[in-house]
């Protein structure tokens, strides 16, 4: 399975992986108290709800790291 950030957060975060990305590139969020209701949503749709906290830059270099697990 190929992974970006139209893949679904709650995806990204059950992946041990993918997991570690999120976690390099956004400290903290699969402990968020509020990640639960964006578990089953797109990472770039997420990040529209995140005030701010979750960049275009940083969804640019996630998107890049998930795309080299291939």
């Amino acid at each position: 399975m190929s992974y970006s950030i139209e893949s679904k957060l709650g995806d990204l975060l059950d992946n041990e992986q993918t997991k570690a990305i999120l976690e390099k590139h956004m400290p903290g969020i699969s402990t968020h108290p509020q990640i639960g209701m964006g578990r089953g949503f797109p990472l770039s749709v997420v990040a529209n709800f995140s005030g701010g906290l979750i960049t275009k830059e940083i969804l640019e270099k996630v998107n890049a790291e998930l795309a080299a697990l291939g």
